[in-house]
Formats: C-alpha cells, structure tokens, sequence
C-alpha cells in the first residue's frame, strides 16, 4: 500500500502509523462522540500515547470552525443579504450540526500530523507506542 497525504488520511479518519485501521468506534454513539478504541486492531499503534494527548487537537478544532463559521456568516450576511439575527440563527444551526464532525476530524487531524507512516507497520504487528 502506497502512503497517503496525511490530510487525506485524517479525513478518512484511519491509523497514521499503517493507514487501514480505524481511529474511532463504529457504530456512531451519541453519549460518547469520541470514543476511540486503546490501539489500532491493525498495526496496534497506541491512539492515546500519553494522558492529555489530544489537549492540541483542541486548538486544531478552534482554527478549523472558526474559518468555517465566519464562511457561514459571510456568506449569509453578503451573499443571501440576511440580517444579522438570521444568520446568527443559522449559524447556530450550522454548528450544532457540525460538532461532532469538528471534534472528530481535529482529533483525527492531531494524531496524523504526530504519528508518521510506517509500511512495515502492518507486517510487524509489534507495540511501538508512539510510532516515531
């Protein structure tokens, strides 16, 4: 298997270290939104390598709605010639809508940009822990 961009990978939400084994449970469940398995069922890289670990995919999801949102208002107030109450509301709606995707995807998006690729992952099957 050839690498892909780590962005490409971060939305598929898949394992940095070998690119196949899921970051998150499956099914979707609403009382625990990131409920993520200890380590991948593939390459068995730990996905919460240090306690607070993920204290930067907060910020990642702070510049992430927060470019989105001011597109939502954007183009509500200058394109749709809404007022500003209307789309506030909207806005409201909108993130409502898309915070589950947010705090996925930025935590998805953290644990790519720190855990590098690795093709042997998968043929080793060794706990490596971080992956560096």
């Amino acid at each position: 298997m050839s690498k892909r961009n780590f962005i490409l990978n971060a939305w598929m939400k898949k394992c940095p270290r070998c690119q196949e084994g899921d970051l998150f449970l499956q099914p979707f469940d609403w009382s625990k939104p990131v409920n993520m398995p200890e380590m991948c069922p593939v390459c068995h890289q730990k996905y919460e390598p240090e306690p607070g670990f993920y204290y930067g995919a907060m910020f990642l999801s702070y510049i992430l709605s927060g470019f989105f949102f001011l597109a939502i208002m954007g183009t509500c107030l200058i394109f749709l010639d809404m007022s500003l109450n209307a789309s506030m509301g909207v806005l409201l709606v909108v993130a409502a809508l898309t915070y589950f995707f947010f705090l996925r995807m930025s935590r998805s998006l953290w644990i790519n940009l720190m855990v590098k690729y690795d093709p042997e992952a998968k043929k080793s099957q060794d706990v490596k822990g971080f992956g560096y």
